[in-house]
């Protein structure tokens, strides 16, 4: 997963972001604010999906490919706003394209990140199988190189990934790009503004959900404060606080792997490495087998969540890489027709 280097373009402060997010302005048409409506609507029903409704979904690669699935939802509703809006790219103030490509740059790095971890406990499930092909084999030395495995895969899911590090300068950057770009005349511009403020607002907290859960330590999850006139703020509010609560709660118990599926196994391992350690057959053959068979159970469940969690943040790296350079397309063409907009002219881009 690569992404092409832009020249770095300048990164603005624009300053209290709530004097734009008032209650729906009276300069909006009907059709805007019911554009709008829809939008934020939309958003609210995402974020109430999201809240875990028991604490077991809490850090599961369930919720997490939910998660991820949001997040591409959510972006392609931008770009679908922008095409209702037949809002041109040669309208939008520059201040807005500063904002866009400096968090998409920033989103791509923080999903290659995630692509990184999600690839190294991969490489762990190959231990994984060799362990339960030499448990579930017949040769004279099956427990001497089962127990080889296992002290191998122990070795590797606590071994720490130096890249993982570099979430917490790209969240702190992306919660400071909340602050939004003021709005002049342009009714188009001030639901587009409210929609990137959605769209970026859960985007910046699912992304310090995944760096905690990949670097095992709550210090890169967030605590955002919203208007409370939004009319998604409750539900928002509502998934972060029951995800940070039980996040630090997961933390504070000292927990080697937080990750659901990887606790699973890991369970399992520790009841079956008792019986590794003589060289002869388990004295208990039948717990034994439940054992190695809970473990092929775990292990085929750990695969597959993170099997569809990779291909996940892989698609929405795609859907924010495809934005990205559809933007910077429009811009490097002068002339373009009217009808060539942000959000028409490139099949799946999204608006970051």
């Amino acid at each position: 997963m690569s992404r092409p280097q832009e020249p770095h373009r300048p990164f603005f402060s624009f300053g209290n972001p709530f004097r734009i997010l008032s209650p729906k302005s009276s300069q909006l048409s009907p059709r805007l604010r019911s554009q709008l409506n829809a939008f934020e609507e939309t958003l609210l029903e995402r974020l109430q999906k999201l809240t875990p409704k028991d604490k077991d979904d809490v850090l599961s690669l369930a919720w997490m490919k939910l998660a991820m699935e949001s997040l591409s939802e959510g972006h392609n509703d931008v770009k679908n706003l922008i095409t209702e809006l037949e809002l041109p790219v040669s309208d939008w103030d520059e201040k807005w394209i500063d904002v866009y490509l400096d968090i998409s740059v920033k989103l791509l790095d923080i999903c290659i990140v995630f692509s990184s971890e999600l690839t190294r406990i991969n490489q762990g499930n190959l231990l994984l199988q060799c362990l339960l092909h030499n448990l579930e084999s017949n040769s004279p030395d099956q427990f001497t190189r089962a127990r080889s495995s296992l002290d191998s895969w122990r070795r590797h899911i606590n071994s720490k990934n130096p890249r993982v590090e570099t979430c917490k300068p790209i969240l702190d950057s992306l919660v400071e790009s909340l602050n939004l770009p003021k709005v002049k005349n342009s009714a188009k511009g001030k639901v587009l503004m409210h929609a990137m403020y959605g769209a970026k607002v859960e985007t910046v907290y699912i992304c310090s959900v995944f760096a905690s859960a990949f670097c095992g330590s709550a210090k890169n999850l967030v605590e955002l404060t919203i208007p409370d006139s939004l009319s998604w703020a409750q539900a928002f509010t509502n998934l972060q606080t029951n995800m940070n609560t039980e996040i630090r709660n997961i933390f504070s118990q000292g927990e080697v792997t937080v990750l659901k599926e990887l606790g699973a196994v890991n369970a399992c391992l520790e009841k079956l490495y008792p019986m590794l350690e003589d060289e002869l057959v388990p004295v208990d053959v039948e717990s034994f087998k439940s054992s190695v068979s809970d473990l092929r159970r775990m292990t085929e469940k750990l695969t597959q969540g993170l099997d569809l969690l990779t291909k996940e943040v892989d698609g929405f790296f795609k859907l924010v890489l495809t934005g990205r350079d559809a933007l910077l397309c429009n811009l490097r063409a002068p002339g373009t027709p009217p009808d060539t907009m942000l959000g028409r002219n490139v099949e799946g881009q999204a608006l970051s």
